[in-house]
């Protein structure tokens, strides 16, 4: 197999980018971009540390995501998941994160990359409360780019188009994998009958 071992022969192949690939980076939130992120219900987390790599899939209502404290800063709460914290692991012993912001029915991508810490300010905690319940630490985002990400991809994963979506069932549940990957000590059946009811309980 032939490889691409150095810059040189990348650029060779790929050549440069367009002024349309370069001046839509820069280094803080411009009101654009402001609008896309206030609309945004969802962005995948990329971390890194000295296991390797984590990208995180984080969801929330459209403007409880995030908060832009400031054009240079976003504020993250972290929600219920399955307290493995990877992403939150890797954030302490490594500041770098890149995230990405996908927006319902939009082409167009936005993404972030900057530097994080964990803030567990009590204040600050509090006044992402939903339903009584305050995330444990909010991760504060220092901004170092920002810039959107052209439709290609979303356009070719027909992602938005509803024809496409893979249908209830055609997939193995997390019950099943559980169980299989656990010789039927955890999942099954019974774990996915509870896990709406589960959810319901634990969503915030």
């Amino acid at each position: 197999m032939s490889s691409i071992t150095t810059i040189e022969a990348l650029e060779a192949l790929y050549g440069v980018p367009n002024d349309a690939s370069t001046v839509k980076e820069v280094p803080r939130i411009t009101p654009e971009y402001r609008a896309m992120i206030e609309v945004s219900p969802f962005l995948a987390l990329a971390t890194s540390g000295p296991e390797g790599l984590d990208c995180s899939p984080r969801g929330d209502r459209p403007g409880e995501l995030v908060r832009i404290a400031d054009d240079r800063t976003l504020l993250l709460p972290d929600r219920r998941g399955n307290n493995r914290v990877d992403s939150l692991r890797n954030i302490v012993r490594d500041s770098r994160v890149g995230l990405m912001f996908l927006i319902p029915g939009h082409g167009n991508a936005l993404r972030v990359n900057g530097r994080a810490h964990l803030s567990v300010d009590e204040a600050l905690l509090e006044s992402f409360s939903v339903e009584g319940k305050a995330p444990r630490s909010v991760i504060v985002v220092a901004v170092e780019s920002v810039y959107f990400q052209c439709a290609r991809a979303i356009i070719r994963a027909r992602l938005w188009e509803p024809e496409a979506q893979v249908p209830a069932g055609a997939l193995p549940t997390p019950g099943r994998i559980l169980a299989s990957l656990s010789e039927e000590r955890v999942g099954g059946e019974a774990y996915d009958r509870g896990w709406a009811a589960r959810a319901r309980e634990t969503m915030w």
